[in-house]
């Protein structure tokens, strides 16, 4: 069975140059399926070239209308949708994002099959594909470039313009660090993304007893997950599971990281319902030490007070006026400085491309070629026939604009 599958141009503004499948993982993939058709639509501004896919053997043009399943990465813009395709892109839909409800009603309309990489599940519902560990790492080096341009102690290039990690690596492992205590929340790609950071640029690593009580004539950091920095009203301590499960029954425990730490990573998943790690309060307090916080999740307005908005790749930090809790210069002596890009992974195209297309081919391609024999096709579809999917229902009133 021959399935005809198009890497599509990102249309989307400011443009990224981020695809899902580079050249050769792309050949990697017509290795593993001989029967799947590649083709390539033009773009001027992808990380790889479109000579660079002739060369690994794909047709490259500005015509793909003849292709069954479009492969993106941003959103699509409505008037480049083709009817009855089937497409795979970040929709930002399902969490009823009010900025893309036409995009919705324009993908029923065309009678497309959309497919979102957010809803690219398994069956315990964890999320197969991601640019979460490309967030993770170019987080973690914004943070210290910040850190470098409040103090005037080191000054790091941009993330964009280097052509890879070990290049940001090479960056980092250029400056000396005071003897700061770093704080990592979160256990998935994210915080290990930013890990990866830390422990290249060999930073020693502590448990949190120690980093709560001890000083070092070294830099340190410290990764904590849900039950180190929430813990139960009632005083139980029970799993990971029964905070997920109920996070009512939680309040925040995290001022006692924030009175130790001078630089703070938020890498975590926040859940609805969960108590807020830090609030606009707690800022006020003299035992908030937090100087730099590099918000990696990004939730505005959210468990992570001092974040007031998304600020962007050619902006990235602003400065937080704990009293006022309002933004100033992030040079002011006041200023605790924030760096809260929510589109990290488009510093890192090609890395970030890479590692995209492995997951993709590892979970998505092979469903199209065995009846979708781990249901991850099925539990993916957002729209079928002109409709929402069962699982995908509850949109009806955003749709409808009811919502």
């Amino acid at each position: 069975m021959n399935i005809k599958f198009a890497i599509i141009k990102e249309r989307k503004n400011p443009p990224d140059r981020r695809v899902v499948f580079s050249p050769s993982k792309l050949a990697k993939a017509k290795r593993q399926f001989p029967e799947a058709i590649f083709k390539v639509e033009s773009s001027d501004i992808r990380v790889f070239s479109d000579e660079q896919y002739k060369v690994a053997g794909f047709e490259v043009s500005d015509d793909v209308s003849d292709c069954d399943v479009m492969i993106g990465v941003k959103e699509v813009p409505i008037e480049a949708l083709i009817p009855n395709k089937k497409y795979f892109f970040f929709s930002h839909t399902i969490k009823k994002q009010p900025y893309n409800r036409k995009l919705l009603k324009a993908v029923i309309d065309k009678n497309i099959e959309l497919y979102d990489h957010e809803t690219i599940v398994n069956e315990k519902n964890i999320r197969l594909i991601g640019f979460g560990r490309y967030a993770g790492i170019v987080g973690a080096y914004n943070g210290f470039r910040a850190w470098g341009l409040k103090y005037n102690s080191w000054n790091l290039p941009n993330a964009g313009p280097l052509p890879n990690q070990a290049a940001l690596i090479s960056e980092l492992n250029k400056i000396k660090l005071p003897n700061i205590k770093i704080l990592l929340t979160g256990s998935g790609k994210v915080s290990n993304g930013s890990q990866e950071m830390l422990d290249a640029m060999s930073i020693k690593k502590v448990s949190v007893s120690d980093y709560l009580k001890k000083t070092y004539n070294e830099p340190v950091y410290c990764k904590i997950d849900v039950l180190d920095y929430n813990k139960r009203k009632d005083g139980q301590v029970i799993d990971n599971i029964d905070f997920f499960k109920n996070p009512q029954d939680y309040i925040s425990n995290f001022m006692r990281f924030a009175k130790v730490s001078d630089y703070y990573i938020a890498g975590h998943f926040y859940g609805d319902g969960a108590p807020f790690l830090y609030t606009r309060q707690d800022v006020k307090s003299p035992d908030f030490n937090i100087k730099v916080v590099a918000d990696v999740s990004c939730d505005v307005d959210g468990p992570v007070a001092t974040t007031l908005r998304a600020s962007t790749i050619a902006d990235p930090i602003y400065g937080y006026d704990p009293q006022t809790e309002s933004e100033i210069d992030f040079k002011d002596e006041k200023a605790i400085v924030v760096m809260a890009v929510d589109n990290l992974p488009c510093e890192l195209p090609q890395d970030a491309s890479e590692g995209f297309g492995e997951q993709f081919l590892q979970h998505v391609i092979p469903a199209f070629f065995n009846n979708d024999a781990n249901g991850v096709l099925n539990r993916a579809k957002i729209t079928k026939n002109g409709k929402l999917t069962k699982r995908f229902s509850y949109l009806q009133d955003y749709l409808d604009g009811k919502d």
